[in-house]
């Protein structure tokens, strides 16, 4: 067996080098490299805590390579890239991304991830009521007045970030068009956020305009 395994050796390793690098070659042909942006996610946030930013840390830019083919139909949705956040602490700090933190396709590998880091500020979260105010736009037809404006719910809990939510005092409806109203009136308006970062339960109130007569 042994003089069997060494009779023409030469010739032998020689097309073992020669299978390795057709396999190459063969596995090599068609390979190509693509680029995705794609949003990071931001898991086992703490109880307590929330990202300033709650949408998304930020966008990385995550290239990777493979058959040509597989790569013209991946999509965006096919990877995920996320943050750990679980021994995460208030304030500002670096979250270092590595491929371990990108979700791919089995088929394809990661080249590289730009930027390989994002900057994650978290503060505490903290929720309260607050009032309601119903705001009205135009004026009642001629020889009517408004008698009263009542909102229901009268007030509603809001939760956010405490820097932010801390600052509402209020909350506003979008307004309640009463141009030549003549008679009491209920209509459901949502509430004006104001662009801000706060959440609530309550998107709706019922305002009821009360009109009289002089």
């Amino acid at each position: 067996m042994k003089k069997l395994l060494l009779e023409n050796f030469g010739l032998k390793v020689t097309a073992l080098i020669m299978a390795v690098i057709l396999w190459f070659f063969v596995i090599s042909k068609g390979q190509s490299e693509i680029a995705i942006d794609v949003p990071v996610e931001l898991k086992n946030m703490p109880p307590g805590l929330e990202s300033v930013n709650r949408h998304g840390a930020k966008t990385v830019n995550v290239s990777l390579k493979g058959q040509e083919r597989l790569l013209r139909n991946i999509k965006p949705s096919d990877l995920r890239v996320h943050v750990d956040l679980s021994k995460a602490k208030k304030g500002k700090a670096i979250y270092y991304i590595d491929k371990e933190n990108v979700i791919h396709p089995a088929s394809m590998s990661i080249t590289s991830i730009t930027p390989s880091s994002v900057t994650i500020t978290l503060e505490e979260t903290l929720l309260k009521t607050v009032p309601v105010q119903a705001i009205t736009a135009g004026r009642p037809k001629e020889g009517f007045v408004v008698g009263s404006v009542e909102v229901a719910p009268k007030e509603m809990a809001i939760e956010g970030v405490r820097t932010e939510t801390g600052k509402v005092k209020f909350l506003k409806t979008e307004p309640v068009d009463i141009s030549d109203a003549d008679k009491t009136f209920t209509q459901a308006v949502r509430i004006d956020m104001a662009g801000r970062n706060i959440r609530t339960d309550i998107q709706e109130v019922n305002v009821k305009v009360i009109i009289k007569r002089k």
